[in-house]
C-alpha cells in the first residue's frame, strides 16, 4: 500500500465517489437504502475531511505558503461539507429535504474534489518530493486511525483553521 499523501486522499475520493453513485442510482423510495448510504458518506466525509483538515492542509500552507488562499477555500467547503452532513444525520430518510439535502452536498463534495484533483495536487506533487508525501501520508494514515466518524463541530474547524492562518 502507498503513503503517498495524494494517493491516500484520492483513494478516500474514489470512496466517496462510489457512494455517491450508489445514492443516486438508489430507487426513489428506496428510503432505508439510501438512509444506509447516507450514514456511509457522512462517515466516510467526517474521516477524509478530518485528515485534510488536521494533516494534509496545515502541512502544504506551512510547506508552501503560496497555497494558503487555496486551503483556507478547502476549509471551508469542508465545513459546508459538514454542516450539511450533519442536518443530514439529523433529518429521517423519508423528510422532504432528505434528498435534495443530500443533492447539494453531492455536488459540493464533488466539486471540491475535482478541484483538489485538478488544481491543488498537481501543484503539490511538482513542489514536495516523493519522500516528503510518504511523509505526510504516514501522519494521513495515524489521523485516520483516530479520526471523528460523524460530523465535527464547526468550533473545532475553526481551531484548525485559526492556527493554520497565525
Amino acid at each position: 500500500m502507498s503513503t503517498d499523501a495524494i494517493v491516500l486522499l484520492k483513494e478516500d475520493h474514489k470512496a466517496i465517489k462510489a457512494a455517491f453513485k450508489r445514492f443516486q442510482e438508489a430507487g426513489k423510495n428506496a428510503h432505508a437504502t439510501k438512509g444506509r448510504l447516507v450514514d456511509k458518506i457522512i462517515e466516510l466525509l467526517t474521516v477524509h475531511t478530518y485528515i485534510e483538515n488536521e494533516v494534509m492542509y496545515p502541512e502544504v500552507c506551512g510547506l508552501l505558503p503560496t497555497l494558503e488562499g487555496d486551503i483556507l477555500e478547502s476549509y471551508e467547503e469542508h465545513h459546508v461539507a459538514d454542516l450539511l452532513a450533519a442536518e443530514l444525520a439529523a433529518l429521517s430518510p423519508e423528510a422532504e429535504r432528505f434528498d435534495p439535502k443530500t443533492a447539494v452536498l453531492i455536488e459540493s463534495v464533488t466539486r471540491h474534489i475535482d478541484e483538489e484533483e485538478r488544481e491543488l495536487f498537481p501543484r503539490v506533487r511538482e513542489a514536495l518530493g516523493r519522500k516528503q508525501l510518504s511523509e505526510i501520508g504516514e501522519r494521513l494514515l495515524e489521523a485516520k486511525a483516530k479520526a471523528p466518524d460523524s460530523p465535527a463541530q464547526p468550533s473545532a474547524l475553526k481551531k484548525t483553521v485559526d492556527a493554520v492562518i497565525k
